[in-house]
């Protein structure tokens, strides 16, 4: 699909949540449900990316605090998946400092990269992100890129909804998912018929 069919469908789909959301808000339970179906696969895979095997209990607690406060919640279908990441960001983090995990420290910050050719080893890395070794392997890099890719290719939020989510500036979140991605495209062996083992320490020079 070219880029500009995926925009159109992205504006469908906003547009659906959106009014999906505003009638949720006025107790409509249908609504909810709609929304709920929209936001759900893409929430779930940006917390298995961060919480694994805990992701469905963790989503639990997030749409239990969602549904709590929607009535507080004002924007689009764009804000509301946003906002939904940021919640459950927010219980996943809980999550894990109750299982005493430490985060990994984040990686270097370094300069904006350019954004990748299309049908570059970044795309084909896009389309594997729907497997479950994907995920696994995105558990592995460091956490600034993992969730900047989760952001922006699982739950499909762009560069400022994402940097919002994270509490960071745009151009620091679009440089670790390019990051994330090209380590991606390396362990999977796209791109240069290699193929890293997946159990290669993250962080390595590029």
């Amino acid at each position: 699909m070219g880029e500009g069919g995926e925009a159109r469908r992205v504006q469908a789909y906003d547009g659906e949540l959106g009014a999906a959301v505003a009638r949720a808000q006025e107790g409509d339970e249908a609504a909810f449900a709609v929304a709920y179906r929209l936001v759900q696969p893409g929430l779930l895979g940006y917390l298995r990316g961060i919480v694994g095997d805990d992701a469905e209990d963790v989503a639990v607690d997030a749409w239990l605090e969602i549904a709590r406060d929607l009535g507080r919640f004002q924007g689009d279908g764009a804000g509301f998946r946003s906002w939904t990441a940021t919640v459950a960001r927010h219980r996943a983090l809980d999550h894990l400092r109750r299982q005493r995990v430490r985060p990994r420290p984040s990686a270097p910050e370094h300069d904006l990269l350019d954004l990748p050719a299309r049908h570059s080893t970044h795309d084909q890395a896009l389309e594997a992100l729907s497997t479950e070794r994907a995920l696994e392997l995105v558990r592995s890099l460091p956490r600034d890129q993992a969730e900047a890719v989760l952001l922006r290719v699982v739950v499909g939020l762009d560069g400022p909804a994402a940097a919002r989510v994270l509490g960071k500036r745009p151009g620091a979140v679009r440089t670790a998912a390019h990051r994330g991605l090209r380590a991606l495209a390396r362990r999977l062996g796209v791109g240069d018929g290699t193929r890293e083992d997946p159990r290669t320490p993250p962080g390595e020079p590029d």
